[in-house]
């Protein structure tokens, strides 16, 4: 009996936990199980505003493939395209020619990007908050605005290094502003040039209430708790342009930004319009609560599944909804998914994913957060937390629990690192700008005795 091949296309909360459980649950004699995705590791997300504030290392919020999938095959590339009538994925690889992968069955879950606008500006100006990467540069670029509102004699200048936006106040947003005016302030501690009064957070959000995920009361209470910390919350706002920085609110208000971070929401990745699977009107893959991807008329293409972020799948617990987009779902359906996937490969049938949601949790900085959990509203220090507690236990591998631990065991003790390393982003100016250009045969030759 050959083994069927399960090809996962992306390696988020879906497509790793799903291949972690298949690899476990079936021989190779079974199935073989591939694995794509551009990136080499998992990002766990919600740690990314603590990798940021750099109360966590930014490698401990990522799980490499290749350590923790070790009995399936990693292939380090990007979907370009998915042609379900042949089950093929063509794949472009880090390095090499395009190849298409054949298989039985395909698991697509490529995840989520930001969701953004055509908003004057923003390509230019802005930051998002879903890689690793983004957070690094947020967390760098932040304390450098310190270092260049110490040293400038320009007082708009000094202003605008000072003014920090944050478009969204949902989970993203409301966290990572959170964590990073903690940030500011601890840095200002070495920055006698600059006083509290002059650094400006703002949070602006469409509706009219933040973190819609913990309910309003929790929600009202942390707006509170942000403003008591002289953030400047506008609800039923949004931001009509930032060209140059300059920010134009809906309000009326102008002001400039050297940090504007964009938050607003997620949509499913845009790979997803490269395949010949049924798409909602949103881009999501239509799917049954069995999570097996399924037409517009009910039919149910053998062998494709998906979950997560990008997928619509009906909420058994709430009739007539969908599951929303949240790492607590997404964890669950991989769970599901991969033991429906061997339960069709064994000749059985698959069982339908149903999870009432349990609540939410959100860090609102050092020491501070909100939590409404199965009906219990916690805030404070017992929320925040309930947060730390409830996310090392889902980040996949005791590796990452152990090293996320001691990161946070040595923040409790040692003073908050505020060093900015913005060269990360350039490494190679420095040596760009002492190399000289070569400017014929003569400098050649000159470089080449000196090696003698």
């Amino acid at each position: 009996m050959n083994p069927q091949r399960i090809v996962v296309v992306g390696a988020g909360h879906v497509g790793l936990y799903t291949a972690l459980r298949l690899s476990k649950k079936l021989s190779s004699r079974r199935a073989e199980v591939v694995v794509i995705d551009p990136q080499p590791h998992m990002t766990y997300q919600p740690f990314l505003p603590e990798a940021a504030a750099g109360n966590i290392s930014p490698r401990h919020s990522v799980v490499p493939l290749r350590r923790e999938l070790k009995r399936c095959r990693i292939v380090a590339g990007e979907v370009t395209r998915i042609e379900h009538t042949r089950k093929t994925v063509t794949v472009q690889p880090i390095d090499g020619p395009v190849k298409e992968i054949e298989y039985d069955h395909i698991v697509v879950a490529p995840g989520s990007v930001s969701r953004t606008l055509p908003i004057p500006g923003l390509r230019e100006q802005g930051i998002g908050l879903k890689t690793i990467g983004e957070a690094i540069y947020l967390r760098n670029h932040v304390l450098d605005r310190l270092d260049v509102a110490a040293v400038t004699p320009d007082p708009e200048v000094r202003k605008a290094s000072l003014t920090f936006l944050f478009v969204g106040g949902g989970f993203a947003g409301a966290e990572a502003l959170a964590e990073m005016e903690d940030v500011v302030r601890d840095g200002l501690k070495y920055y006698p040039e600059l006083n509290q009064e002059e650094v400006r957070f703002v949070l602006v959000e469409a509706a009219n209430k933040i973190l819609p995920e913990v309910g309003p009361q929790m929600g009202a209470y942390a707006a509170r708790q942000l403003r008591k910390r002289d953030i400047d919350i506008r609800l039923e706002t949004i931001m009509k342009s930032c060209v140059d920085g300059e920010v134009h609110l809906s309000d009326g208000d102008v002001f400039r930004a050297d940090t504007i971070v964009w938050t607003a929401g997620v949509k499913p990745s845009p790979m997803l319009e490269q395949t010949d699977l049924p798409l909602g009107p949103r881009g999501h893959v239509n799917c049954l609560p069995t999570l097996q991807v399924v037409t517009e008329d009910g039919k149910v293409l053998d062998g494709a599944w998906s979950a997560g972020d990008c997928a619509q799948v009906p909420d058994l617990t709430n009739p007539g909804g969908w599951c929303s987009p949240s790492a607590q779902h997404a964890v669950r359906q991989a769970a599901v998914l991969a033991d429906n996937i061997r339960k069709v490969i064994l000749g059985g049938t698959p069982a339908d994913y149903k999870h009432k949601y349990a609540g939410s949790v959100a860090s609102l900085g050092l020491h501070k957060g909100v939590a409404k959990v199965y009906g219990i509203k916690l805030k404070g220090w017992p929320a925040w937390m309930m947060h730390r507690l409830y996310h090392v236990s889902r980040i996949p591998s005791f590796n990452r629990k152990v090293r996320v631990l001691a990161d946070w065991g040595l923040a409790s003790v040692l003073k908050r690192e505020v060093i900015s390393l913005g060269q990360l982003h350039e490494p190679r100016e420095e040596f760009e700008d002492v190399t000289p250009p070569l400017t014929g045969n003569k400098e050649l030759r000159r470089v080449g005795a000196g090696a003698r």
